[in-house]
């Protein structure tokens, strides 16, 4: 039997009041974007449903694309019916017996939200039940660990039939809790630190700085690799490649040994919140870990967030390289980051970094050159690509950011 559509059902804005409808809209615009290469489905939304309409569209890439996508709770490959007991037998019957191999046990799970309909959920349950017995042999009950569950969902305007109940990816849709700016290197990281901040209902847009001849083309490959990672989730991503070298190498001439990580990365925070502005962000987020590397302790991350007063979110603060790692790996971004090309922040790690830098010794240090020229012509000089998951890098599409 073949589904006609996917009912989705939401997570924690199922909690929301009056706002609700603001992150359903959103949802859905995740959902049809995430959809975008499917041209014959049609997605609908109501207070406490939404529904993927398939026209005959496969059924098996698009519940892969689903499970990705923040502010669904869980969601099943569906049949709607009329509310007739008759014509939801029948249905049943062959949703079931399409499923079903010799041997195989199932259970009847009903939910009726339509409080008039003829019969209550034991009744489905008994009903549907000796149904199914009666007209597939050998099919047994198991009502604990069955290999076929029959869910069928009793709402005012229709009955909705399905065998599958699939997780979704949880957290609140993107772009209803506003938008910030990922520092996102090649590391193992600042891509986790995407994900959970796009679990929590941020749009984002990524940051990249790179530092050619000193970084490779294959380096800012991996990043853009990264970008479409991440684009999964509602379909494209923007991404904003930074012309670091020469800020980079001012840096080196001009700031002790051991001071210039932390210099780097006030300079790196300051240009991320120049292009934050102009793209109207609202706060800057950061894969640091604390205690990590020199640059994620305490004291590194007080001076270095000296040079702004824009909002930073650390998703991954508290977490250690094993959870980060595991993360990495189910949002199937480890092996990208593991690839052996460094970026900027990499190649000119000093041999003792300053794990306690003092806020007056850099500014002394960053006083002795004017490094506000350089970082406007880096700000003015970045390329953005905007990011989609299913093409490869010849058909990003590019825009000028300014």
């Amino acid at each position: 039997m073949n589904y006609d559509r996917i009912v989705i059902r939401y997570g924690e804005l199922s909690t929301k009041g009056r706002n609700r409808n603001k992150f359903v809209g959103k949802l859905r615009k995740s959902v049809k974007l995430a959809l975008s290469a499917f041209p014959k489905i049609k997605v609908e939304a109501t207070h406490d449903r939404m529904y993927v309409l398939l026209n005959g569209e496969d059924v098996q890439e698009i519940k892969m694309i689903l499970r990705k996508i923040f502010g669904i709770q869980t969601f099943s490959p569906a049949v709607k019916v009329e509310s007739d007991l008759e014509k939801m037998k029948e249905a049943a019957l062959e949703l079931v017996g399409s499923l079903y191999q010799e041997g195989q046990t199932f259970k009847v799970t009903a939910k009726r939200s339509d409080k008039t309909f003829e019969l209550d959920t034991d009744g489905i349950n008994q009903l549907f039940g000796a149904h199914l017995l009666s007209n597939l042999p050998g099919l047994k009950v198991n009502v604990k660990k069955p290999d076929i569950n029959l869910l069928i969902e009793v709402r005012k305007e229709a009955v909705y039939l399905s065998c599958e109940t699939i997780t979704g990816a949880g957290g609140y849709p993107a772009g209803s809790g506003g938008k910030a700016m990922l520092m996102l290197s090649g590391g193992i990281d600042s891509p986790v630190a995407g994900f959970m901040a796009m679990k929590r209902g941020l749009e984002i847009e990524a940051v990249h700085f790179f530092s050619p001849p000193f970084t490779s083309e294959r380096a800012k490959e991996k990043v853009i690799d990264l970008a479409k990672k991440l684009a999964e989730v509602y379909g494209q991503m923007t991404l904003h490649i930074v012309p670091f070298t020469d800020v980079q190498q001012a840096i080196r001439e001009q700031v002790p040994e051991n001071y210039t990580m932390t210099s780097t990365r006030r300079f790196m925070l300051r240009i991320t919140d120049k292009i934050r502005e102009k793209r109207e962000g609202l706060a800057i987020i950061t894969g640091e870990s604390l205690g990590q590397v020199a640059s994620q302790t305490l004291e590194s991350m007080f001076t270095i967030n000296e040079v702004t007063n824009t909002p930073i979110i650390r998703p991954l603060v508290t977490m250690d390289k094993t959870e980060i790692i595991k993360i990495a790996q189910e949002f199937d971004t480890l092996e990208i980051s593991n690839r052996p090309y460094e970026d900027c922040c990499t190649i000119f790690v000093p041999a003792s970094p300053k794990t306690k830098p003092r806020r007056e010794k850099v500014q002394q240090y960053e006083s002795y050159f004017d490094f506000d020229p350089l970082i406007e012509e880096a700000v003015n000089d970045t390329e953005t690509i905007t990011i989609k998951p299913d093409l490869g890098n010849d058909d990003s599409e590019f825009d000028e950011l300014f």
